[in-house]
């Protein structure tokens, strides 16, 4: 797909003196391989890439919804909904956010809070992007490594993840989508739940000419920002393989003002944006 370059950006870093090289801190932590099998017993690797997100303004909670991890050149990024950082249409202006990581390999129930600010110097720190059809409900934000608790468990998408334009997914194909539907988790572990779906419209094409494909899913608030996933039958692991594909960004419901909530349900449809705009925000 045609993207423009990203609408909201993080300031450029102040040049270090000339002559002078700027160390880039080493990460504190690396994040699990998400192709590595099993390494936490127990735990779907894919559980891992997903947190939990509340939205903030100055001490007052606002939302939740889903999150997850993508990795990209020694980077890490958190990946949602942009309405999850702000929607001007639904009055929802956060200021932070925060996440909950798993410290603990040998107890998944142990968890920290992060708190991850969302403008810095009056500018968003987060990065969206506009297509041909205009904006694009997908954002992320880049994570401070260096700030991430001690012994963090946590698995992340790579670029190698993403689906590539050529690949066939035939309609109806089985999917996945992680999150935390109205916030609904094991509050114990901090796991989201997996719901089924499958494919609903055509995958490659931008359906309606927005830059989405359609799930057919029971999804509730709260699972915005969730990675739509396909497995890999068979995958073996290793080095140069991927168990999974990141198809997508789940965004939203899809209803019809038409319908009779007397006599008609609820489409069960919803919109997911094509993965392949990650490539474009991480890029830099």
């Amino acid at each position: 797909m045609s993207l423009s370059s990203p609408a909201a950006q993080a300031p450029e870093p102040p040049a270090p003196a000339e002559g002078v090289v700027a160390p880039r801190a080493p990460p504190a932590v690396q994040p699990i391989s998400l192709d590595a099998g099993n390494p936490v017993p127990a735990i779907d690797p894919l559980l891992l890439t997903c947190t939990r997100i509340g939205t903030f303004a100055g001490d007052l909670g606002l939302t939740s919804a889903t999150g997850f991890f993508l990795a990209r050149d020694g980077r890490l990024f958190l990946v949602t909904s942009r309405h999850v950082f702000i929607d001007a249409e639904g009055k929802h202006f956060p200021d932070r956010i925060t996440i909950e990581l798993h410290v603990n390999r040998a107890d998944i129930a142990e968890a920290e809070t992060v708190s991850i600010p969302l403008y810095g110097e009056g500018l968003s720190l987060w990065r969206q992007a506009t297509d041909s059809a205009g904006e694009v409900d997908v954002a992320l934000i880049e994570v401070d490594q260096t700030l991430l608790p001690p012994q963090s468990v946590y698995c992340a998408f790579t670029p190698e993840h993403i689906v590539a334009e050529e690949a066939f997914i035939e309609v109806g194909a089985p999917l996945l989508v992680i999150g935390f539907p109205l916030g609904f988790h094991d509050a114990l572990h901090h796991m989201p739940v997996v719901r089924r779906a499958s494919l609903a419209s055509s995958y490659g094409l931008r359906f309606q000419g927005m830059g989405y494909f359609l799930t057919d899913a029971r999804t509730h608030r709260g699972t915005s920002g969730a990675p739509v996933v396909i497995r890999i039958p068979g995958a073996p692991g290793g080095p140069g393989t991927v168990s999974c594909r990141l198809l997508g960004v789940h965004s939203s419901r899809f209803d019809m003002a038409t319908r009779d909530p007397v006599e008609d349900e609820a489409l069960g449809l919803n919109c997911a944006w094509y993965s392949d705009i990650l490539l474009t925000l991480s890029e830099g």
